[in-house]
């Protein structure tokens, strides 16, 4: 994308507006934003006045604009792109709908009209709203305008129209820079505008509702130059990505769905997926402030215990370190409010200081020194068109007084979204304290802005792993065969043989007892499920009758040694995403595998230490960490397999469609671990 021709569409100093009634409401928010070039309207019919002149096209126009906006019929529009183009006009944004949106014939073939009659000028849409650029005072935009220009903001970039509208809207002090929808990412995608808005220093951090992505890899590309240039993103992704083209036969391809890709993704490149528009807002004023926190561990300070108590309950199923008050800050704290106040995190001061000013700054200076990442002051103000909300609001100001030169972040936090006025919220803003409006919402925002921190702090980055082509008709390997070339890239088997059914009592003796026979057909792909696994097989005896029952199923049988002193049994495997790419997938195996659905997915790079991280994350982590009494499993083994997994994958990145290891079963510390199934789906060629 021609990063000046996209600048001049956002920043004109020329705008045509061609339609009707939706062309009225983008000159009215050209007024609203104070918007001082010229404005030129184009409508076929409508009578031109003194006080509006009315061009019949765009060729008639003084010049060429630098910004259109196109309300017209979806099948006129290729025509007035076209003329756009001829004029050497700048971009424009595609108001109209009915174009690839609609999943037809019809409208994918307007949309490819669109892209040939546009020839390289950039545009938004179609299907958008437009966009609003508070900083330099222009909106192609068709409906209400809230908010004034500002010198440095949030960008929020969105596909829908009505999320933009949404946002706009928001009533939690929220500095917005420029607001852009992308509807169908035609022409210009989320990423187009995060690398060109990331040379702007006005712009504090990114803000998306993303519902699929143009570009994957240039995505994520774009997310590496935002988070370079020290603006981090925030984002609700809604939706999947695109429907994968092959089919799924594998555990691996069942947890490795889109979303927990998307997921991954998101984890590795630094970036905070919110569930909420909500959490959304109070993500992005953390970022605006002073960019991520440096890490998650949060002192939170109230007069309520019922407050306190709330805390730790809205934030269980969060990563926030609620780490004990260190000595001498304690200490210090019980000077400053005498031993009747218990010193605890979350810190319930009481009243004993509320109206004792000199007191309440000292202890909210020693809270903000005692080594967090953040603190939080929790307090809800009164309406002050209601009540006296003088002491409350001082509070804060001492709160905000006592922060300078201090180590943490500081955030106010209010229980309801309404209990903190507009008016405090700025001053919370202006004294670099974040004003964060309700309690879950609160913590879920610390939470992520923490997790974005840690995630820069280790350098982690993505560097997709994509085939040139999608994957056609593909073929599974026998396991045997997968196995044998598994090995070959560093992953453990168990020693065996493939012998004739005849043959399997004398390779069983060879090999030692106990054993494990399976029926050998490649078409077997889950075994188990058809009887195709006869386990702890202890005698020649045995293993002729295991043998005679899988001649049914295979005329050779593979003899396999038998891993009996297992900690944990695993899963480990390789999925291709058809937008993503290769992913590892890490999980419970085994007979967990369906039940527990416990996994975890790393996008590349693929390093030991990522492998052996995500590998803490699981719930079975105890269990490989020695559950009651077990002994602790071999995770340096698990991980070294890991990896030559994607040592595999890599090597046959243009093949493979799907990898599966299922178990891998953990031996105890310093006896490794063993792939005892393997299934391999490669493209036929």
């Amino acid at each position: 994308m021609n990063a000046r021709a996209l600048q001049r569409l956002l920043a004109p100093r020329t705008i045509a507006l061609v339609g009707g009634a939706w062309a009225d409401a983008a000159l009215a928010a050209s007024a609203v934003v104070g918007y001082t070039g010229e404005v030129w309207r184009v409508h076929p019919s409508r009578a031109s006045s003194a006080a509006q002149r009315y061009f019949r096209a765009i060729d008639e126009l003084p010049h060429a604009p630098d910004a259109t906006f196109i309300a017209a019929p979806n099948r006129e529009v290729p025509a007035i792109a076209a003329a756009l183009a001829r004029r050497g006009a700048g971009g424009f944004v595609c108001f109209a709908a009915g174009f690839s949106e609609t999943a037809t014939v019809e409208g994918e073939r307007l949309t490819q009209e669109l892209l040939a009659s546009a020839d390289e000028l950039p545009f938004l849409g179609p299907n958008c709203y437009g966009f609003i650029n508070f900083f330099d005072g222009a909106a192609l935009w068709p409906d209400q305008v809230v908010g004034g220009r500002r010198e440095r903001g949030v960008a929020l970039i969105c596909q829908s129209g009505t999320i933009a509208l949404n946002l706009l809207f928001n009533d939690r002090s929220l500095p917005i820079g420029c607001v852009l929808t992308v509807g169908n990412q035609t022409r210009v995608a989320a990423e187009d505008l995060i690398e060109l808005l990331c040379a702007d220093a006005r712009v504090t951090a990114f803000g998306l509702y993303l519902e699929g992505l143009h570009d994957a890899a240039r995505f994520a590309q774009a997310a590496a130059r935002a988070r370079a240039a020290g603006k981090p993103i925030a984002l609700i992704k809604a939706g999947r990505t695109a429907a994968a083209t092959r089919t799924v036969r594998t555990h691996t391809g069942a947890l490795a769905g889109a979303d927990a890709t998307f997921d991954a993704l998101c984890a590795q490149a630094g970036i905070a997926r919110c569930e909420t528009l909500g959490t959304l807002c109070e993500t992005l004023k953390i970022f605006h402030v002073g960019g991520p926190l440096r890490g998650r561990r949060v002192l939170t300070m109230g007069a309520s215990g019922g407050d306190m108590a709330m805390t730790v309950d809205a934030a269980r199923h969060l990563g926030l370190d609620f780490a004990p008050i260190p000595a001498a800050a304690a200490a210090g704290l019980r000077d400053v409010l005498s031993d009747r106040v218990s010193v605890s995190n979350p810190f319930d001061f009481h009243t004993h200081v509320w109206f004792d000013y000199p007191r309440q700054r000292a202890m909210f200076g020693i809270a903000q020194r005692a080594g967090f990442d953040a603190v939080g002051f929790l307090i809800d103000c009164p309406p002050a068109s209601a009540a006296d909300d003088s002491a409350y609001v001082r509070a804060i100001e001492e709160f905000a007084a006592a922060l300078p030169g201090a180590d943490s972040r500081g955030a106010v936090i209010s229980s309801l979204p309404e209990s903190l006025s507009r008016a405090t919220r700025e001053k919370c803003l202006a004294a670099g304290i974040v004003p964060l409006q309700g309690q879950r919402e609160a913590l879920e925002a610390l939470d992520l802005a923490g997790a974005v921190g840690e995630t820069w702090a280790r350098g982690a980055a993505v560097q997709l792993h994509l085939p040139r082509a999608a994957v056609g008709s593909a073929r599974t390997l026998a396991e045997h065969e997968g196995k044998r070339a598994l090995a070959a890239f560093g992953v453990p088997v168990p020693r065996s043989r493939v012998v004739p059914v005849a043959e399997a009592a004398a390779a069983a003796v060879q090999l030692g007892f106990p054993l494990v026979i399976k029926a050998t057909a490649a078409a077997l792909e889950h075994k188990s499920e058809v009887g195709g696994v006869v386990l702890n097989v202890r005698s020649a005896a045995e293993a002729e009758a295991a043998a005679q029952r899988l001649a049914a199923l295979s005329a050779t049988v593979l003899v396999e040694e038998m891993v009996t002193d297992g900690v944990a049994e695993m899963l480990v495997g390789v999925t291709v995403d058809p937008q993503f790419g290769q992913l590892l997938v890490l999980g419970a195996g085994g007979v967990l595998t369906e039940l527990l659905r416990d996994s975890v997915s790393l996008l590349p790079p693929f390093t030991a230490a990522a492998v052996a991280a995500a590998l803490g994350r699981l719930k079975v982590a105890s269990l490989l960490a020695g559950y009651r009494g077990r002994p602790p499993a071999d995770v340096a083994a698990l991980v070294q397999t890991a990896l030559a997994c994607t040592r595999y994958a890599a090597a046959n990145l243009e093949r493979l469609v799907e990898l599966d290891l299922n178990p891998v079963i953990v031996r105890p510390a310093g006896l490794g671990a063993v792939a005892v199934d393997a299934l391999i789906r490669l493209e036929e060629h």
